[in-house]
């Protein structure tokens, strides 16, 4: 139970780290551009601890799911109202929800002078208002990039190392069941040569070994010579010498997969037989791996998030009738927090500290590449409506300006406020189907 608590607690934590440094990608621009940021808050609901620095209030409320900063003047005067009129609001998502039906009203916000015009988000160019609503969605990606190059070469990715956990006693067909009798046949070439289990390889007909690929590659290559094979047994160097055949092996693609033909054969082809196994493990590879790892994340989440209506529906279905949830379906921080309690409390064989805490890392590095990916949604009141808004706005002062026409403006984002309600009450009720979901009919890991 208290491992389970730890876990929980980790990612938990992590999560409002994320959210904190989210919320510092959207601050440090701003500042920069010299808008007036008024607050910087994590978490929403009554303030926990405050303490104001220069014109900002810095602070943790009680409820840590979210965060925001408030900036002045994100929507221009409203009609009727006088000239320089500013007003403030927030960037964080779930404050604006908890806001949405009084700033339709009249924004319930602090006005300022027209003194503090200049200082407003609004009066920014529109580049700059992409860099500061970009600059939260970018953190995360940071963030996420950061935690897969930390797990693919501090911890490792499954694979197979240089150390021997097995050797074939003789040579038997690629496609044979693994039960099949050796007598009759030939002993392996590793099992002739002395090769042990336990034994690290360390370099093949010259080759030197650094991970199974290179095994792979220099067995084959060898085709049916006779070569030196050096192995690490207990921190002693042997030289052995193995006798290679030349036998029948599947075909492997250039990843180290098995080819199968169309009809689901297998596909073999002459080559180089040696007779050893590595072991499974996770092994730590080059950060080079990262860019197509983050992409591959990137565009999962994206599917996911296009098809989310779909998902939902089936995650309302499992719920509340006899559908299967599904294990790659979305889930909320409750069930988030119980797969990460899962993890640390594991007692599973293989699956030790350094497995659980690749596993933690992964968690969050998803969990951040799905707030990079559902904050550009354009829609209100998530950071890529303002993006979309900037976007419009940029379009229509440049097409203003090659038709010889006065600038038209800002954009009032203002006027989608009855749209961004409708979306924040879908985000209530799916924040809700979740919770209640991940409670009744929760996925696990185990």
């Amino acid at each position: 139970m208290l491992l389970f608590a730890l876990g929980v607690l980790i990612v938990g934590v992590g999560l409002a780290l994320s959210i904190a440094l989210h919320e510092i990608g959207h601050l440090v621009p701003a500042k920069l551009f010299g808008v007036r940021v008024t607050q910087y808050m994590i978490g929403f609901g009554p303030t926990l601890f405050s303490r104001t620095r220069g014109e900002t209030e810095y602070g943790i409320k009680w409820i840590p799911l979210g965060g925001y900063i408030r900036m002045i003047g994100m929507f221009p005067p409203h009609k009727g109202e006088p000239e320089g009129t500013v007003h403030e609001d927030s960037t964080g998502l779930l404050q604006q929800i908890t806001e949405l039906s009084d700033e339709a009203k009249e924004y319930e916000s602090s006005q300022y002078g027209p003194e503090d015009a200049h200082r407003t988000f609004v009066a920014l160019s529109a580049p700059k208002k992409l860099v500061v609503m970009l600059g939260g969605p970018f953190m995360n990606l940071l963030i996420s990039v950061v935690l897969m190059v930390v797990l693919v070469s501090g911890i490792g990715l499954p694979g197979v190392t240089t150390t021997v956990q097995s050797v074939s006693k003789c040579v038997v067909p690629a496609d044979a069941p693994a039960d099949t009798s050796c007598e009759g046949r030939e002993p392996a070439p590793a099992l002739a040569a002395g090769i042990l289990p336990g034994d690290v390889l360390t370099e093949i007909d010259g080759h030197p070994i650094h991970r199974w690929s290179d095994v792979t590659t220099a067995v084959r290559g060898a085709e049916d010579r006779t070569v030196e094979v050096v192995v690490d047994r207990d921190g002693e160097t042997l030289h052995l010498e193995a006798t290679m055949i030349l036998d029948q092996r599947p075909v492997l693609d250039e990843d180290g997969a098995v080819v199968y033909a169309e009809d689901g054969t297998l596909l073999t082809e002459e080559v180089g037989f040696l007779g050893v196994a590595g072991t499974p493990d996770l092994v730590p590879q080059s950060p080079a791996v990262v860019p197509e790892m983050a992409w591959s994340a990137f565009t999962q989440t994206g599917k996911l998030v296009l098809t989310l209506p779909v998902k939902l529906w089936d995650v309302g279905v499992a719920a509340f009738g006899p559908g299967e949830r599904d294990p790659n379906g979305p889930l909320g921080v409750v069930g988030v927090s119980r797969l990460a309690g899962e993890v640390a409390a594991a007692d599973e064989p293989g699956f030790e500290l350094r497995e659980k805490t690749g596993t933690m890392i992964s968690m969050l590095a998803s969990l951040n590449m799905a707030l990079f990916v559902f904050n550009l949604v354009p829609l209100l009141p998530l950071d890529g409506g303002h993006v979309a808004g900037a976007l419009l706005e940029g379009a229509r002062r440049t097409i203003a300006k090659l038709r010889g026409r006065p600038d038209p403006g800002p954009v009032d984002m203002s006027r989608m406020l009855p749209l961004t309600n409708a979306v924040a009450l879908v985000f209530i009720v799916m924040t809700l189907l979740l919770l209640y979901a991940d409670i009744v009919d929760p996925i696990t890991l185990f």
